[in-house]
């Protein structure tokens, strides 16, 4: 990933947009990830229930092959190989904007940085129509197979939750909550009296290779999935059985 982000930003372009869609990218598509996996095991605890005589309790249809699992579980990679360069060029917008009128010599802070990269992610996020950013990480509709396929409904599934208010706060939450660890390694290198921009911006592009390591070793990942909201969420996402009263308002 951090590969494919690299190629779209030539070494003079500002650090700031690199890092924040990394941010981003970290952020949402770990978040993604989990939404996935807690949809699609709801679904095979119940198929397992089924066979095991709990069909009175849990009316569905046939069960989810290996084929659309795997395929559900790739969608994954579409920011990735589609929807990467249409995310960074807004991305841009949103820096671009946001760095509207500041001079190279101007003095920056931790605060201040803190500041514009939420005042980045916001815009971005509001950019377009409602939940727009959606289409970042999942295609609008699939590709194929008739519209009762187990993909379709999986992926219905998905949209509805990501487009959900719960959503929306466990994102609010897990965004600021990276800002703010970012921060902490930001202070090592910021002196508390600021340095120039000019003198910042290389150190901000530095910081997206920490953002973008592999999961394993990717400590922004590790704390996104501690955050109590988080995991509250996530645990009634997977608790959310079709037959009883909806938890979530879609």
């Amino acid at each position: 990933m951090w590969l494919l982000l690299s190629f779209f930003f030539p070494f003079s372009h500002t650090g700031f947009t690199k890092m924040v869609a990394s941010l981003w990218v970290t952020t949402m598509i770990s978040l993604y990830i989990r939404v996935q996996v807690n949809i699609l095991g709801r679904h095979l605890y119940i198929d397992t229930a089924r066979d095991l005589g709990g069909s009175h309790l849990l009316e569905e249809a046939d069960p989810i092959d290996s084929d659309d699992q795997q395929k559900f579980l790739a969608t994954a990679d579409f920011l990735s190989t589609n929807a990467l360069p249409i995310l960074i060029s807004n991305m841009q917008v949103a820096v671009t904007e946001a760095l509207k009128g500041k001079q190279l010599r101007d003095t920056y802070t931790t605060p201040l940085l803190r500041e514009t990269i939420v005042q980045v992610l916001d815009m971005f996020m509001s950019n377009g129509s409602p939940h727009q950013w959606i289409d970042y990480l999942m295609p609008s509709s699939s590709n194929g197979g008739s519209p009762d396929s187990k993909f379709d409904q999986l992926m219905v599934e998905t949209r509805l939750v990501l487009s959900s208010s719960e959503f929306d706060n466990v994102v609010e939450i897990s965004l600021k909550t990276v800002v703010e660890a970012l921060m902490e390694e930001t202070e090592i290198q910021i002196q508390s009296s600021g340095i120039p921009l000019a003198k910042l911006l290389p150190r901000v592009a530095q910081m997206g290779p920490l953002l973008l390591e592999e999961p394993d070793k990717n400590r922004f990942i590790r704390i996104i999935r501690n955050i109590p909201e988080v995991e509250l969420f996530f645990t009634l996402l997977y608790a959310d059985m079709p037959s009883s009263t909806q938890i979530f308002s879609f």
